[in-house]
C-alpha cells in the first residue's frame, strides 16, 4: 500500500513467463509491505502474450511502458522459429535503453570470493547486437557462410562512458576499467576505446581509470576480481562477463539488471524463465527483488531500497534461509514469509 504522505508513481508490472509471476508476486507483496509509492498496470509480454494476442510484444504492453516511463518485468521467453526477435532486445531498442547496468556484490560470505563488489556498465543499444546479420550460398548450401556485422558509434561510444563515470563519482566508486578488444577489432572496439578514454579525462581528479582486453579481463576476474570496480564495456562482452561475474557471487539468482535510457528505465533479473521449475513453488525471487531495489533508487527513494537490501542480507544469512540454487531447503513464500517479517520489523 502507498502512504498516504508519497505521491503515487505509475509503473508497468510484466509479470512474464516461467518462474516470472511467482517471483513477480513475490517481490510486489515486499514493496508493498515496505511502502514503495508504486502504482502497478500489470501488462502481458513472451509466451504469455502470444497465447493472447499472438504477439510477444504486444502495442498495449509498449504504450503502457510509454506512459510510465518506468517497468519491473519478469523473465520472458523469446518464442522458437523465424520472425521473432529477441523481446529484451526490441524493449531495448524501443525506448533508447543504452545502458545496462548490473551490479554483482557477495551476499552470501564464506565461499571462494568474500568480497565481490563490481558494477558492469554495458552499451546497450550498439556492438555485435545489432542484428546486422545474414547467410551468403556457396554451391547447393543455402547457409555457407554467415556475415555479422557490428556498429559502435562515436556518439554511442561517448554516451555510455559518460553514464559510467557518472555513475561511478555519484555512487562513491574510486576505478572504472574500459575493457575492449582493440588490438584485434581495431575499428569497431577501437573507437570505443579511445571515445571513453578521451572522456575520462574530465574526470582524472576524481576517478582511476584505466583499461583491458577483455580476455585478459576475464581471467583477472577470477583469479582477484577484488581489482575491479566499475567495468564499462560493449554489448557484446557486457553480456558475457556479466555472466561470469555473477558466478563469483552465487549465480544469477541474486544479480539484478537495469536497462537504463533518457526517457524510461526497465529493471529486471537478469535470469531465465526457468520453466522446468515454473509452478514448484521453489523459484529464487532475490534477483527480482534486489532489481526492484535499484527501481527505488532510480525514482528516488534511496531509504526504502536500502530497507530492501538489509531485509535480503539478514534473511540470506541471519535467517537462514535460502532457496535450492544458494543450497538450502525454502520455497519462494518461505523467503518472501521472511522477507515480509525483516521488513516490518524495520517498519515498527
Amino acid at each position: 500500500m502507498v502512504s498516504s504522505h508519497q505521491e503515487a508513481i505509475p509503473a508497468t508490472l510484466i509479470p512474464g513467463d516461467g518462474i516470472g509471476p511467482e517471483i513477480i508476486k513475490s517481490v510486489v507483496a515486499v514493496l508493498e509491505a515496505v511502502g514503495a509509492p508504486l502504482v502497478w498496470d500489470v501488462q502481458k509480454a513472451g509466451m504469455a502474450a502470444v497465447a493472447e494476442s499472438l504477439d510477444p510484444l504486444p502495442e498495449a504492453t509498449l504504450d503502457s511502458i510509454r506512459r510510465s516511463r518506468l517497468a519491473l518485468k519478469g523473465p520472458l521467453t523469446t518464442p522458437v522459429g523465424g520472425g521473432f526477435r529477441s523481446i529484451n532486445v526490441r524493449l531495448r531498442e524501443e525506448f533508447k535503453l543504452y545502458a545496462n547496468v548490473r551490479p554483482a556484490q557477495t551476499l552470501i560470505p564464506g565461499g571462494r570470493y568474500d568480497d565481490v563488489n563490481i558494477v558492469l556498465v554495458r552499451e546497450n543499444l550498439e556492438g555485435l547486437y545489432v542484428g546486422f546479420d545474414h547467410y551468403i550460398p556457396i554451391d547447393n548450401d543455402p547457409h555457407g557462410a554467415a556475415i555479422s556485422s557490428g556498429i559502435n558509434t562515436r556518439a554511442g561510444s561517448r554516451r555510455i562512458a559518460r553514464y559510467a563515470f557518472e555513475y561511478a563519482v555519484k555512487n562513491g566508486r574510486k576505478k572504472v576499467t574500459i575493457v575492449h578488444k582493440a588490438n584485434i577489432l581495431k575499428a569497431l572496439t577501437g573507437i570505443f576505446l579511445e571515445t571513453a578514454l578521451e572522456m575520462g579525462k574530465e574526470y582524472a581528479d576524481r576517478l582511476t581509470i584505466d583499461e583491458r582486453i577483455v580476455d585478459a579481463c576475464a581471467m583477472q576476474l577470477v583469479l582477484d576480481p577484488t581489482q575491479f570496480d566499475v567495468i564499462l564495456t560493449t554489448n557484446l562482452f557486457g553480456d558475457i562477463l556479466s555472466d561470469e561475474i555473477a558466478g563469483l557471487v552465487g549465480g544469477l539468482g541474486l544479480v539484478p539488471g537495469a536497462n537504463i535510457g533518457e526517457h524510461a528505465a526497465i529493471f529486471e533479473a537478469v535470469h531465465g524463465s526457468a520453466p522446468d521449475i515454473a509452478g514448484k513453488g521453489i523459484a529464487n525471487p532475490l534477483a527480482l527483488l534486489s532489481a526492484a531495489a535499484m527501481m527505488l533508487d532510480h525514482i528516488g527513494r534511496p531509504v526504502l531500497g536500502k530497507i530492501v537490501r538489509q531485509a535480503i542480507h539478514d534473511v540470506l544469512n541471519t535467517d537462514g534461509i535460502r532457496t535450492r540454487d544458494l543450497g538450502g531447503k525454502a520455497t519462494t513464500q518461505d523467503v518472501t514469509q521472511a522477507l515480509l517479517k525483516r521488513v516490518s520489523a524495520r517498519g515498527s
